[in-house]
C-alpha cells in the first residue's frame, strides 16, 4: 500500500486549514472501519463530503464492498456537494467492474472541488486512474492527509488487479 505524506501546511497555507482537514479525514478514517472485514474484495474506505466547515455528507463502504463510501456521502450530500471538498480514506475509483461511472466521475459530476485522499489505491480500477480522472475534470487533488491513520486500514488489501474495462 502506498501512503504518502502530505507535505506543507494545508490547501489554504495556515494551520487551521491543516486541523480541519485533519478533523475532518480522521471522522472519514473511523467511518471506513465500520464494516472493516466486511467488504469482501473490496477494501473499506470512509468518506466525508464538507463544504463551510460543516459535515453535508458522510458515508463507509457498504457490507459484501457495495454500495461505495463515496456513493453513499455523494447521496447523503446531494446538491450540497457542489463546491464542496471530499475527505477520501482510500484512492477513488477510475473505473468500475460493472462498467458502471466510477466514483472519481460521480465526485467530478457533483461538483465536488477539491478531494483530499489519505492512500493510493493499487487496485487496477484506481492506480492512479482515479486521481487523473478527478485532475482532468478540473477537481484539486491532494494526496496523503493522515495517511498513516488512514494505511492501518489498507495493511491486508491485496487487490485482485483484474483489468477494468475500458471506457
Amino acid at each position: 500500500m502506498r501512503c504518502l505524506r502530505l507535505l506543507g501546511r494545508g490547501r489554504k497555507g495556515h494551520v487551521g486549514a491543516v486541523q480541519d482537514d485533519e478533523a475532518m479525514m480522521r471522522r472519514a478514517v473511523a467511518l471506513a472501519r465500520t464494516n472493516l472485514g466486511r467488504t469482501d474484495e473490496n477494501p473499506a474506505v470512509g468518506c466525508v463530503i464538507a463544504k463551510n466547515g460543516e459535515i453535508v455528507g458522510e458515508g463507509w463502504t457498504g457490507e459484501g464492498g457495495r454500495p461505495h463510501a463515496e456513493e453513499v456521502a455523494l447521496d447523503r450530500a446531494g446538491e450540497a456537494a457542489r463546491g464542496a471538498t471530499a475527505y477520501v480514506t482510500l484512492e477513488p475509483c477510475g473505473a468500475r467492474s460493472t462498467g458502471a461511472a466510477s466514483c472519481a466521475d460521480r465526485l467530478a459530476a457533483a461538483g465536488v472541488t477539491r478531494v483530499a485522499i489519505a492512500c493510493e489505491d493499487p487496485s487496477d480500477y484506481a492506480a492512479g486512474r482515479g486521481v487523473a480522472r478527478l485532475r482532468a475534470s478540473g477537481v484539486d487533488v491532494d494526496l496523503g492527509l493522515l495517511s498513516a491513520e488512514a494505511a492501518a486500514l489498507y495493511a491486508a488489501y491485496e487487490p485482485r488487479n483484474i483489468a477494468p474495462p475500458k471506457r
